[in-house]
């Protein structure tokens, strides 16, 4: 079958202080005014998948716990402020990150054109605008109830951490995936005033999910990491990486069904945990199908699979959703 040869992106050949791994076509290089650029790219606004990857634990969370308790009208408004407030936490926890790793970030050839190490922000500006954006958070935060505020006001040592955790262990994606996936509990603490093992189980899924897909992340830039002594799982593995890949594909798999189970199997809802289990099945597949694409010696490949992980998180949602309703 002949295959029809895809359009170039419409964008111009070169954007000014464009960062390496961006997509082409983003909508910072686009269309932001020049002079908000560069704080655009801080917060990775031109990389979106680290904003979905941050918000889907929180959906899936009020998704669930909506099973157990049913919607209400105020779900709507922490589904959306969840999706601010994604935005801007990881804004401005990727600044926090380029401001502590601007001089490793120069000796890496996928990192050096990121703005404080390619000079288009100053530490002191990256600094208040990583203020501006925690502060914006906080008060999206204040509209939950107090379990949620303490949890909140509690990951910030997680966000905190996370930089450093490269310099000093192996396992650098275990904080990322201990913060990245905290909004499962506070999203559930936020919907039902309580924290129940289905939340800490749907946790522990959305860490083990990160270990997979950050890993794969990591591959991208293994030598570079070697040369200058930066630590990750992808070294950690080498060339048993796809050994470890399926394990947290299968650890993501158990534990987000294990949330299902916890959620309703004690509802007395039959078809809803059908339907709710059927969401974590197509994950898998679609986790199976990147297992079968990515390659884990080209960059190009690690990071288009690492993007697909946005779709394959959205999948169990609908079913999560459908389950609540029929509860």
């Amino acid at each position: 079958m002949t295959q029809v040869p895809e359009m170039p992106e419409a964008v111009p050949e070169a954007v000014p202080g464009r960062v390496a791994d961006a997509p082409r076509a983003n909508w910072v290089d686009l269309y932001a005014p020049l002079w908000s650029r560069g704080y655009l790219r801080l917060s990775r606004a031109d990389r979106p998948i680290g904003t979905w990857l941050l918000l889907i634990p929180c959906l899936w969370a009020i998704a669930l716990a909506g099973g157990v308790s049913g919607f209400r009208a105020w779900d709507v408004w922490l589904a959306l402020s969840c999706g601010v407030g994604a935005f801007l936490m990881r804004g401005a926890g990727c600044t926090w990150n380029d401001i502590t790793d601007r001089d490793i970030d120069a000796q890496v050839a996928r990192t050096r054109s990121r703005p404080l190490p390619s000079g288009q922000v100053t530490v002191k500006a990256a600094l208040a605008w990583m203020v501006v954006q925690a502060l914006l958070a906080a008060g999206i935060l204040f509209t939950y109830n107090w379990l949620a505020v303490g949890l909140g006001v509690a990951s910030l040592a997680l966000v905190a951490i996370y930089p450093f955790a490269k310099r000093f262990t192996w396992w650098p994606q275990v904080f990322l995936g201990l913060a990245f996936n905290w909004g499962a509990l506070l999203a559930w603490a936020a919907h039902a005033g309580t924290v129940p093992p289905a939340s800490v189980a749907l946790y522990a899924a959305g860490i083990a999910w990160t270990l997979y897909y950050d890993t794969i992340y990591a591959h991208q830039d293994r030598e570079d990491d070697a040369l200058i002594g930066v630590k990750s799982t992808a070294r950690l593995f080498g060339e048993n990486s796809r050994a470890w890949l399926w394990g947290f594909f299968a650890a993501t798999l158990l534990l987000l069904a294990l949330a299902v189970v916890l959620a309703h199997a004690d509802a007395g809802r039959p078809v809803a945990f059908i339907v709710a289990l059927a969401g974590v099945w197509g994950m898998g597949l679609h986790l199976g199908w990147q297992m079968r694409l990515v390659d884990l010696d080209d960059p190009a490949s690690c990071l288009r699979v690492f993007r697909a992980n946005r779709d394959a998180g959205l999948i169990p949602l609908p079913f999560l959703a459908v389950a609540a309703w029929l509860g």
